[in-house]
């Protein structure tokens, strides 16, 4: 059996391979059956499942070549995330942005519209240059803005369901240093000066926690100085002994206690202090996470962030103990792009992530979030929990139906799909 990260969605394919060249894939694609890459696993829905042949590229991982003047480097897609961070690294490369989980492999981070934040900075994907697909017919396809753009513009985002990505070319960045502050804030001061912040800052978020005013404000900029990193005493003591190890046994308390869930959100939130560091990229974007959970996100407008963070404070205010959030909520910006499928397709985007810990209810607020999402046209995270439907998600993608006419030429069969593609995209 196999289950995702959040231990939401469960299968149990009829065969696992793992191929470890394009001929092997392609050999997986045509053996018969419907197939799915099922990537690292790290999702929140159903979007890996692979009830029949599951391909696993574990296999086929590492950077195929590199070019540290263009910056162009060409990764095999089953390479995660941290593992290309650390290979740039040495080669003197960065990606341009990074979310704060690098558990991904690459093309499941670039195939869901996984994104960091920064409001000049676009998604993941938008540092795709080109692609090589294997697709329904075990035939091998490369695309890039000049060679075949439309399975380009539909691949950069395809949610698995054009083909299997073998490669992918990514424009990346000399690699740099990041100067990291975070510290303790109060929810309308932030959301007060959250514009200006995103304007002058390279990348700013913040984590609020859901049942007080209390928040973390992250801001990151590029700096030209060495790195200056916490010392490993305080990097141990900060996320592991904190972050994951007491907050970790917070959950705990609340999932037994739950008419404590609301006074241990606002007791985390008054227990942060400030921090400020410097250290390469990777290493400030990336966040340990040993604390499972389930989380729903929706891209918004960036202007319709204030009106919706409103109506989730009284959403927070009303909903009752048993379904009140211990984990905070996280906001984050990204800029518009021209990817279909993209969540921030033709709009700056903010984005509004609620978690809950593993085991502790959490739908009341997921649905109360998603009605509230839908009214100023939020998109759900490909990978991330949410219950839309083709016919809801048409309207909030302009290129949707040229995402279904580049899959139908690819794929009329429809060898990559399953159940949350049937949703999502229509049978």
């Amino acid at each position: 059996m196999w289950t995702n990260w959040a231990k939401t969605a469960s299968c149990t394919p009829k065969r696992v391979l793992h191929p470890a060249g394009a001929d092997e894939i392609s050999a997986a694609v045509t053996s018969g059956g419907r197939v799915r890459v099922r990537g690292s696993g790290h999702s929140f829905n159903d979007i890996a499942v692979a009830p029949e042949t599951a391909i696993d590229l574990d296999r086929w991982t590492g950077i195929v070549r590199a070019d540290t003047e263009t910056g162009l480097v060409t990764v095999r897609s089953g390479t995660p995330l941290h593992v290309l961070n650390a290979d740039l690294h040495r080669l003197g490369l960065a990606m341009p942005n990074l979310g704060d989980i690098d558990a991904q492999t690459v093309a499941g981070a670039l195939s869901t519209s996984t994104h960091g934040t920064g409001a000049k900075l676009g998604v993941l994907a938008t540092a795709i240059e080109s692609l090589e697909l294997v697709l329904a017919d075990g035939s091998i396809a490369t695309c890039s803005r000049s060679e075949r753009p439309d399975l380009f513009d539909a691949a950069r985002v395809g949610l698995g369901a054009l083909g299997v990505i073998s490669t992918v070319t990514l424009r990346c960045v000399p690699s740099f240093v990041l100067h990291a502050w975070e510290g303790p804030g109060r929810l309308d001061a932030v959301l007060e000066q959250f514009d200006d912040l995103c304007a002058v800052e390279d990348h700013v978020e913040f984590h609020w926690f859901t049942h007080s005013d209390r928040v973390i404000l992250k801001r990151n900029n590029r700096i030209g100085e060495p790195a200056r990193p916490l010392s490993k005493l305080r990097q141990t003591w900060e996320y592991e002994v904190m972050e994951n190890a007491a907050f970790g046994a917070v959950c705990k308390v609340a999932k037994t206690f739950p008419r404590h869930t609301r006074r241990l959100n606002e007791l985390c939130g008054a227990l942060i202090s400030e921090r400020s560091y410097s250290d390469y990229s990777h290493n400030v974007f990336v966040t340990p996470r040993r604390v499972r959970f389930t989380e729903t996100e929706f891209s918004i407008p960036r202007e319709s962030l204030l009106d919706v963070i409103a109506e989730l404070r009284a959403v927070a205010n009303k909903m009752g103990d048993r379904d009140a959030l211990i984990v905070p909520c996280e906001v984050r910006v990204a800029q518009a792009d021209d990817i279909w499928l993209s969540t921030a397709n033709g709009r700056d985007t903010a984005y509004i992530s609620m978690h809950q810990a593993l085991g502790m209810p959490y739908k009341a607020f997921f649905d109360a979030y998603a009605r509230i999402a839908a009214s100023v046209g939020g998109r759900p995270h490909w990978g991330k929990m949410h219950d839309l439907t083709a016919t809801e998600l048409r309207p909030l993608y302009p290129h949707f139906d040229d995402f279904l006419r580049v899959r139908d030429e690819v794929d009329p069969g429809r060898t990559f799909g399953n159940a949350y593609l049937e949703r999502v995209l229509g049978a």
